[in-house]
């Protein structure tokens, strides 16, 4: 364990205990007793730590003194003021961050976000120590992270949108709109990145349409970094403009859905969360009645149509029809079904 790790590990028995004795520390710490006295005094000392020997308590314990109007004992009013520079988490936060790391690196494909993380991970694994229940990599084992229906985005083409967006540089790429089949050559100014199902995407202002355009980085071909500094977008024209709409499909006249779920589907959708705004109640038969808003149509009609039978369009008419036509056309790929032989 290195002397960063002991020190910190000091400091958190102290909290957690209240008081430690001294041979509790060095056998916790598994060093010789002048080592643990040199920690002790470099955390007095170098550190300012206001770490003092209780005699009633035979034991370590944060000092109490000069902490009125604080709140809680004075000796956790002592702990609170004072923090070592750098990471500094108590356990049950560690392992929080454990699994926040584990879900980046679910979703995180390229292993970029990941890597540039390593340095905090191996800090944790430090301070949580080996062996039992402290051993951060059996614990991630224990976690697992399913992403479905990943897009992955290639590593360089990651690593130039970001810094780009961090420079406040314009980008050059050539981008694959697929609707049309179409690769065009654009220059964006990228105003904020936006991670959703499993998918990566740019928001930024289109050079060429001269508006607020949504990118899916999996279909950039390629990205250069220009010269030119980037056109600065109000973030609040930035949410206004591509959040008001339903799932990631940006702009349109915004309008408001009602549907309405079964009461077998209902225990289930009556805790989802299809949109920010949405209004949900509860209805006799026991179905549950959602109201949400949306722009475009296309990513809502696809979330309708996974729920089946068990979802009914009530309003607006336009949408009711937009399902009713892909529920034809899907039954009509099974017209010809001619039985397993």
């Amino acid at each position: 364990m290195t002397k960063t790790a002991r020190l910190y590990k000091i400091e958190r028995l102290i909290r957690q205990r209240g008081h430690v004795s001294f041979a509790q520390l060095r056998d916790e710490l598994e060093i010789s007793p002048a080592t643990l006295k040199r920690d002790l005094e470099y955390l007095r000392d170098q550190l300012g730590a206001p770490i003092v020997y209780d005699r009633d308590l035979n034991g370590y314990r944060f000092d109490a003194t000069g902490t009125a109007g604080a709140s809680g004992s004075p000796a956790t009013r002592a702990a609170a003021r004072h923090e070592l520079p750098g990471l500094w988490f108590s356990e049950r936060e560690l392992y929080a961050l454990l699994m926040a790391h584990q879900l980046i690196s679910g979703l995180d494909s390229q292993g970029l976000l990941s890597r540039h993380l390593q340095p905090l991970l191996d800090r944790i694994h430090e301070l949580l120590g080996p062996g039992g229940e402290n051993d951060a990599k059996a614990l991630m084992k224990r976690v697992k992270i399913i992403g479905a229906l990943r897009r992955p985005v290639d590593a360089s083409c990651f690593e130039r949108v970001g810094e780009a967006l961090i420079r406040r540089q314009r980008i050059a790429m050539r981008y694959l709109t697929r609707t049309r089949g179409e690769v065009s050559q654009r220059e964006v100014s990228p105003q904020r990145l936006v991670h959703y199902k499993n998918t990566w995407y740019l928001d930024a202002w289109c050079h060429q349409r001269e508006r607020l355009l949504r990118f899916a980085l999996d279909a950039v071909q390629e990205a250069t970094l220009t010269d030119t500094r980037a056109k600065d977008v109000a973030m609040r024209q930035v949410q206004a403009e591509m959040d008001a709409g339903y799932g990631i499909y940006a702009g349109g006249t915004r309008q408001l859905a009602v549907l309405r779920f079964s009461p077998q589907a209902a225990p289930w959708t009556s805790h989802e969360e299809w949109h920010p705004e949405q209004q949900g109640r509860w209805l006799a038969d026991g179905s549950w009645e959602l109201t949400l808003p949306y722009a475009d149509e296309t990513e809502l009609v696809m979330d309708i149509l996974r729920q089946g039978e068990q979802v009914r369009v009530v309003s607006p008419d336009s949408l009711r029809h937009a399902v009713r036509q892909r529920l034809a056309a899907a039954a009509a790929q099974y017209l010809d079904d001619q039985p397993a032989a």
